[in-house]
């Protein structure tokens, strides 16, 4: 049996020894960066919510049925601000980036918090599937753009006044007037920009590359939300390039199937922990 070390000393080689580096992020990595949804965070951020409408964590607030646009953005604007543009809590991402960063590499990941891009990875190796709490879309949609909201949710942050936004505050489209909201895929209104079509071009581009490479398919805190979006791909192509390596790094559910076992590095363990272990 391998030991945990003996594991991080295989990780390290196969980096070491990869033509390319395809990472995979779920949730799992922003948690390990301290981007937590529940606990102590929920608390700090969001205690007036829990008090008034028994909301229990960030994640189950975004389905609340709020009846004004001025409570929605109230919770929204929170939402982004705390989890896009205050700063991440801690410097996992920024030492996943180390080992890799001269690396040809690419990111596919289902988070929208942006931490890759603000940790310095190269955005044109990002392939945000999900959408990013950075943007906003029209919620018709009546056309298929998105537009930063920095500014517009800072304000929103700024000014909220038991659990509202000042009216003049909504965001409207600049198109058609109707509510604005968060482009973040949640049904059949997901707004897929010029940005995210280049993304995903890059993306399909480089999936393709990597089959005929010496390939390290990097699995971080992905769990069985979404698994066809990462890691059954990401177990086919091993499965298909007999030079790749598939690793999963994941809390209690780190596992390969057996026809890629011989050629995975499946880690049970906390992944900001085994980052930090992995470039010490």
């Amino acid at each position: 049996m391998k030991t945990y070390l003996d594991k991080i000393k295989e990780l390290k080689q196969a980096i070491a020894e990869a033509d390319c580096v395809f990472i995979g992020a779920g949730a799992g990595l922003s948690t390990a960066a301290g981007l937590t949804y529940s606990d102590e965070r929920f608390d700090r951020y969001f205690p007036d919510f829990k008090e008034k409408y028994g909301i229990t964590d960030i994640y189950s607030g975004g389905f609340y049925p709020f009846e004004t646009q001025e409570e929605y953005w109230a919770w929204w604007s929170r939402h982004i601000y705390v989890n896009r543009y205050m700063p991440i809590p801690n410097d996992t991402y920024e030492k996943l980036l180390g080992p890799i960063k001269d690396k040809d590499y690419f990111v596919l990941t289902t988070n929208v918090d942006h931490c890759f891009q603000r940790a310095g990875f190269d955005k044109e190796r990002l392939f945000y599937t999900q959408g990013d709490y950075g943007l906003l879309q029209c919620s018709v949609p009546c056309h298929q753009k998105t537009y930063d909201n920095e500014e517009a949710i800072t304000k929103m942050y700024e000014s909220q006044r038991n659990m509202k936004i000042p009216t003049e505050l909504i965001p409207k489209c600049p198109v058609c007037g109707k509510p604005m909201t968060t482009n973040l895929r949640a049904d059949d209104k997901f707004v897929q920009d010029d940005g995210w079509y280049a993304a995903n071009s890059r993306y399909e581009e480089f999936a393709k590359k990597a089959l005929g490479k010496k390939t390290l398919y990097l699995e971080l805190g992905v769990g069985y939300n979404t698994p066809v979006i990462i890691k059954y791909p990401f177990w086919r192509w091993t499965y298909q390039n007999e030079n790749a390596t598939y690793v999963c790094i994941n809390k209690n559910d780190a596992d390969a199937p057996s026809e890629i076992k011989e050629r995975s590095i499946c880690i049970d363990g906390d992944i900001r922990q085994v980052i930090a272990d992995l470039t010490n």
